[in-house]
């Protein structure tokens, strides 16, 4: 199986993502560079969501359970 193109390096204390990691080109980032990073097209597998008024990556739907963010 391939290694998904983002991998979640932090997580609060609630579970939120805090920063994540580009497995194919080394980069880490935080939430909010990530958010930008999304929002610029960089990252098409992922979408953007506010969740508790907080913009928060995330994997677009598919079938597989094995990809998500985590």
């Amino acid at each position: 199986m391939k290694e998904p193109r983002i991998t979640v390096n932090t997580e609060s204390d609630t579970g939120r993502n805090l920063t994540f990691h580009d497995n194919e080109t080394g980069r880490n980032m935080n939430r909010e560079q990530f958010v930008i990073s999304i929002e610029n097209g960089l990252y098409p597998d992922y979408h953007v969501r506010v969740i508790d008024n907080v913009p928060t990556p995330c994997s677009n739907p598919d079938k597989s359970k094995n990809n998500n963010l985590g």
